[in-house]
């Protein structure tokens, strides 16, 4: 770090500790607890909602009363979240739809700061989101209230110039990559690889005919998982052009021997959910194609599947199922990222694994026929089917290793109650007078 940054730090310090009068009496007398938990994504949100779970939890068995706020979607609110802001008021993606998206953003992001200053929670809890999740880490160190930032922003990729933010502002990064806990540690940060949530979740066993029975399919045909993003962009984006790559592989192979299947985030708002389905039916041509609320399941029963990187493509790697990587973004976008992002894969099964284990088809590559192509090369049983599925359990033995024992949220609770305990003494200096 630069030499400016020590004197920010102990200015925060001294700050924060005069601004936590009235949260320090909480922490003294240990009978309550308020904690910030946020996250902007859908994967983020679901590891947020069994994160608060965990922690409630926990502090019940103290004889504490735990109070969560933050950002976050209908899963974490069900969980206990009193949410300042909704995941799904912030979702965006790419350099130049964030940019587009800057004054809504900043407008929660305001929402966020000043709940921020008036409940000081005991711990902040940032999940992914670095847009917003960043600036916060900023105000939570001037007030003096230690920030744990689960999943971390692929500042290893692009943007590492953030890593100086992290430095001054984060407690604790926890990641769930193990390749990144190297990544920090060499930059002077406090990190551990946790572990992958998804990897602790069990392996189910396929339930082909209640699946089909649930969503409208024919058991005896065979499935094709079309996973186009957790977002609106994203879906608008991709879907499209995996509906017409459906179309012609109809046609290659013969009509009606497949049905496709079109999972959707529960971060969707109702009206995007609608126009997708509308969607999904005017580009069907015929097809049966079926929306459902269940990723995981759609990958469990699928035969092949083409995904959007991301979270997906990790489900994807653990549950087994082969499958094809895909994306794309806006022209200036993707003109920018590639100056910017200094990785040899996208897909993080290649990433984790250090070389290409599943195809990926981005950008201008990200096409019906050449999504077809590598379809046809996965369906039938034969060696490129069984070495993807081989590389694939490798990438989900490498994701289920960690150094601790236990699952990687409750590694995260635990780090968690750690910083709130250890921040007791200052907060309780904190009541004392300012001088």
């Amino acid at each position: 770090m630069g030499g400016g940054a020590a004197p920010e730090r102990v200015a925060g310090r001294e700050s924060g500790a005069c601004m936590m009068n009235a949260s320090a009496g909480r922490a003294a007398m240990a009978k309550e607890a308020t904690l910030f938990i946020s996250a902007g994504e859908a994967s983020g949100e679901h590891y947020g909602a069994l994160l608060t779970a965990a922690l409630k939890r926990r502090l019940a068995e103290a004889g504490v009363e735990a109070r969560f706020l933050g950002m976050g979607g209908v899963r974490m609110e069900q969980a206990g979240v009193e949410r300042v802001v909704r995941a799904e008021d912030v979702a965006v993606m790419g350099l130049t739809e964030v940019v587009r998206h800057l004054p809504q953003i900043y407008g929660e992001y305001r929402k966020l700061k000043g709940a921020i200053r008036r409940r000081r929670p005991e711990a902040a809890v940032l999940i992914d989101s670095p847009e917003i999740h960043l600036r916060l880490a900023r105000e939570f160190h001037r007030l003096g209230i230690p920030v744990i930032y689960f999943v971390s922003p692929q500042l290893w990729a692009w943007k590492k110039r953030r890593i100086r933010v992290v430095q001054r502002y984060v407690r604790r990064m926890l990641v769930i990559f193990p390749f990144e806990e190297g990544f920090y540690r060499e930059r002077g940060v406090e990190a551990e690889f946790v572990g992958h949530p998804l990897a602790d979740l069990p392996l189910l066993p396929a339930r082909r005919e209640e699946f089909a029975a649930g969503n409208g399919l024919d058991a005896a045909k065979t499935w094709i998982g079309l996973l186009p993003g957790s977002r609106a962009k994203e879906i608008a984006a991709h879907l499209p052009e995996m509906l017409k790559a459906a179309r012609m592989l109809e046609g290659v192979e013969g009509k009606g021997r497949y049905e496709f299947v079109v999972p959707l985030a529960p971060t969707l708002t109702a009206e995007q959910r609608e126009r997708v389905g509308r969607q999904a039916e005017e580009l069907a041509g015929g097809m049966t194609v079926r929306l459902s609320g269940d990723a995981r399941a759609v990958l469990r029963e699928a035969r092949v599947s083409l995904v959007a990187s991301g979270t997906a493509t990790v489900e994807a790697a653990l549950i087994g199922n082969p499958f094809v990587a895909i994306y794309r973004v806006s022209p200036l976008t993707y003109a920018i990222a590639q100056r910017m992002v200094k990785v040899p894969h996208v897909a993080m099964a290649n990433l984790i694994a250090g070389r290409r284990v599943v195809p990926e088809l981005i950008q201008h590559d990200f096409t019906a026929e050449n999504c077809v192509e590598y379809i046809r090369r996965l369906l039938p049983e034969g060696a490129e089917r069984q070495s993807m599925m081989h590389d694939l359990a490798s990438v989900g033995d490498a994701l289920r290793r960690r150094a601790r024992s236990g699952s990687a949220i409750e590694r995260v609770a635990e780090i968690v109650l750690e910083e709130v305990e250890a921040a007791g003494p200052m907060r309780r200096r904190a009541a004392q007078p300012c001088t």
